[in-house]
């Protein structure tokens, strides 16, 4: 007779937990049943968890529940303190007369979804639902790598960017210590781009569940050169003298120097050059006559050239700290020999 009870026990017991299961699976397409009964099962209406985190799923029973379940779906998870789940990331936390509840570890999006607490209460099954959310920290997946664009040139610059809730994508232009915002898209287009625009762009990917994904990429524009300083300079007999001609460019400029037709060369004749990034200095360690007169710097890269005339004046002459109108036309004279040279070079 002992067996014939236990048997009839454990026969009822799988007809209510697959009875539970049917009544799952027929109420997830629709409104989940809800109840006022003392003895019926409450559930909480939403868990929201973030990926990576633990999610905790409880139901508030009292004394009249005499089985209770939690499915996922169609899939039974536990009965009881019995685990009918093969995940071991999902276990039982409470099985008492107030709650029956269970924790799902290290949560991830395949997760997601509804989740059902069945009871039994006089002989009756009844359901409660909770859906679980799971959100996920923005990543940012693919972002344009470093350019470098000629002025004038059109830049696209793409940030793709994943997430739960959707993340919001913006740039920003970062150049020296300052920023400004630039779009708000994960695509961003700059037409006719100018050398001010060269930089750091940061793509920023937020959306709340934890500090954004941020990623940069540099934009090189390259331009020609531009002399942005030069100045006449004057000098005693037997002392030293300086000529400096400074000039913007990207790629970096190359400096050379010229009196009349002849290419200055570093060492001979007494002088020295020094280039470093943006200027170019010639010195003259002991002025004589013969170095008195007109000098042309020549910048140049390979979007182009420039030249500007500089003069190393003596005690007492007539001039003016800036380029003169006949050193420029005296400048002008000697390009053609310049730029003949430079095709050599």
């Amino acid at each position: 007779m002992r067996g014939v009870s236990a048997a009839t026990h454990l026969h009822r017991h799988l007809c209510w937990i697959l009875g539970a299961a049917l009544t799952v699976l027929l109420s997830i397409t629709g409104v989940p049943v809800r109840s006022g009964d003392a003895g019926f099962a409450k559930a909480m209406d939403n868990v929201t968890v973030r990926q990576g985190d633990s999610a905790i799923l409880r139901c508030t029973v009292d004394n009249s529940v005499t089985r209770v379940a939690w499915l996922n779906r169609s899939t039974i998870l536990y009965t009881g303190n019995d685990k009918w789940s093969i995940d071991p990331r999902v276990v039982i936390l409470a099985n008492t007369q107030s709650q029956y509840s269970i924790e799902i570890q290290n949560v991830d999006i395949y997760d997601e979804g509804a989740y059902t607490c069945s009871v039994q209460t006089d002989n009756h099954p009844k359901t409660s639902r909770v859906h679980l959310i799971v959100q996920v920290a923005p990543q940012i997946l693919n972002i344009s790598s470093d350019v470098t664009v000629n002025e004038g040139s059109t830049v696209a610059l793409r940030c793709l960017a994943t997430g739960r809730p959707e993340p919001a994508v913006t740039w920003r232009h970062f150049t020296g210590k300052s920023h400004r915002f630039v779009s708000d898209d994960e695509y961003l287009e700059i037409t006719g781009i100018t050398r001010d625009q060269s930089g750091q762009y940061e793509c920023s990917a937020a959306n709340d569940v934890s500090a954004p994904d941020i990623r940069r990429v540099r934009v090189t524009v390259n331009y020609p050169p531009y002399i942005s300083n030069t100045r006449n300079t004057g000098a005693s007999l037997g002392q030293k003298g300086t000529l400096r001609c400074s000039a913007l460019a990207v790629p970096l400029a190359e400096f050379q120097w010229y009196k009349e037709d002849a290419r200055l060369a570093n060492g001979l004749d007494g002088v020295r050059i020094e280039n470093n990034e943006h200027m170019s200095i010639l010195t003259f360690f002991n002025v004589s006559e013969k170095d008195y007169g007109n000098y042309t710097c020549v910048a140049s890269n390979k979007l182009g050239n420039i030249n500007a005339s500089v003069i190393l004046y003596g005690p007492g002459a007539i001039h003016n700290r800036s380029s003169s109108a006949s050193a420029a036309i005296a400048a002008t004279c000697l390009w053609c020999s310049i730029l003949y040279s430079l095709t050599k070079f």
